[in-house]
């Protein structure tokens, strides 16, 4: 039988390969860089200007998955609406109220409400931030190089590293921001 996870500390007698408690590698969150803003190209890029993100799993070295920690301030947009065809994504509010518009409407999230977004759904989604205060967030994704994402409400898509596109194809110039 194998031994129970109790209150996050691993038992003794599982193998030396699990981490113990005092061996697990905290991130300083105060040592994680912060990114402004997004890497849409202009026009796109302004509503997602104010975002602030802490690449929190790459902090930790994470490579199948992401984990950013997301600060928006009052009027600030998550992304453009979108959806992935290979990438989960899921959010959880930690602070703050958004609303969560997707394909059926809107819904108001708060700490402790979370949403998830399963990939090759063809629903975009996104997070738009009209209350008074910063609402913090964090969101959690798989990582697949293959990944195509999709825009519905505006001429954007983009496949994989290569970059942004029009819909039909015609690269987008690189972004500044």
């Amino acid at each position: 039988m194998t031994p129970p996870l109790v209150l996050g500390r691993l038992n003794a007698s599982l193998p030396h390969t699990l981490r113990s408690e005092n061996d697990m590698p905290k991130i300083d969150v105060t040592t994680v860089p912060e990114r402004k803003g997004s890497g849409y190209p202009a026009p796109f890029a302004a509503a997602a200007g104010a975002r602030i993100k802490q690449a929190l799993g790459n902090a930790g070295g994470l490579t199948d998955f992401g984990v950013n920690l997301t600060r928006l301030p009052p009027g600030a947009w998550s992304s453009q609406r979108h959806w992935h065809t290979s990438e989960d994504e899921f959010v959880y509010i930690l602070s703050g109220e958004l609303i969560l518009i997707t394909d059926t409407g809107e819904q108001t999230l708060r700490a402790n409400d979370c949403a998830a977004f399963p990939r090759n759904v063809p629903d975009g989604h996104h997070l738009i931030n009209r209350g008074n205060e910063i609402a913090v967030y964090l969101e959690i994704g798989t990582r697949h190089a293959d990944d195509s994402c999709s825009y519905p409400d505006i001429d954007l898509h983009v496949d994989g590293d290569a970059g942004y596109t029009h819909k039909d194809g015609t690269p987008y110039a690189e972004s500044s921001d």
